[in-house]
């Protein structure tokens, strides 16, 4: 009886496991990716600047998410805490003063997205460098810049990884590779030297259907200038993108749904078989 009992456990312990490893695959393969949406899309900024904030899944707002930071070892919420950002719509308008500040998306069960910091320039004569705060595709182009806080761009010292590519006006890469990963920074005679940021390098999604009879776009170069109140505009013949295939997380959660209805009644049976096993108490 004894061992028989113990194999009991052991199976039941097996079930538990496995029940809850499916409950994990749903949710990986269901919750669709949220990410930390920038705007201005860049890294360095002058102390005071203002940055908008928000979390979006494909390009759409996400609900159920919330923008937070780390703050003197407490976890704070946008809007929420004392100098923590305003919500305007579903952005989180930040005014920049820490020397260096780190945000994220989160939501009620505590997924996260990937975290973006940023570096603020307090120093009115310093300079910065304007570098993508969001990952760059591998394949696209990327100019860096070294910027004054009245606006000016000027040329500077680039530094890849701690050694200096020249003096120029920008810093241009090309077809940019994950081998172009690492920190950045520019130095100029009367700034000095700006914060250093990294460069991040991510693969682009695979496009199975891309659109038919458009050209291709013009130039591939990322301009990281700072937004400019003028007027939207669409380029021609670029169609949105389709919307992301539903077969792949629906067929995700009908295989583990079936399996975890198995692994439940696979439990139930041997609880109630293990209830039968036990002697009847005199």
């Amino acid at each position: 009886k004894q061992s028989v009992r113990q194999e009991h456990k052991y199976i039941y312990s097996v079930c538990v496991c496995v029940c809850v490893c499916v409950c994990v695959c749903v949710c990986v393969c269901v919750c669709p990716p949220v990410s930390l949406s920038v705007g201005p899309n860049l890294q360095q900024f002058f102390r005071g600047s203002l940055v908008d904030l928000s979390c979006v899944d494909d390009g759409q707002t996400a609900d159920g998410w919330t923008v937070k930071r780390t703050r003197g070892g407490l976890t704070e919420d946008c809007g929420a805490a004392p100098g923590f950002g305003g919500l305007l719509g579903s952005y989180c308008v930040v005014d920049l003063s820490a020397p260096s500040e780190t945000f994220w998306c989160e939501d009620s069960s505590g997924q996260q997205s990937d975290r973006v910091s940023f570096s603020v320039q307090s120093d009115t004569k310093g300079v910065i460098l304007e570098i993508p705060a969001l990952p760059v595709r591998t394949g696209s182009d990327v100019i860096l810049r070294c910027r004054q806080r009245n606006g000016a761009t000027v040329a500077a010292y680039f530094f890849i990884k701690g050694s200096s590519v020249g003096h120029k006006p920008e810093h241009i890469i090309t077809n940019i590779t994950q081998a172009d990963e690492g920190l950045y920074s520019c130095s100029t005679d009367e700034g000095g030297k700006s914060p250093q940021s990294s460069l991040r390098v991510r693969d682009p999604p695979k496009i199975t259907h891309p659109p038919p009879h458009c050209p291709p776009p013009a130039s591939t170069s990322t301009n990281f200038a700072p937004p400019l109140k003028t007027a939207l505009t669409c380029p021609p013949c670029i169609p949105p993108p389709p919307p992301p295939s539903l077969l792949v997380p629906v067929v995700a959660g009908l295989v583990s749904g079936v399996l975890l209805v198995l692994v439940l009644g696979g439990v139930r049976f041997l609880c109630s078989k293990l209830k039968g096993d036990k002697p009847a108490q005199k």
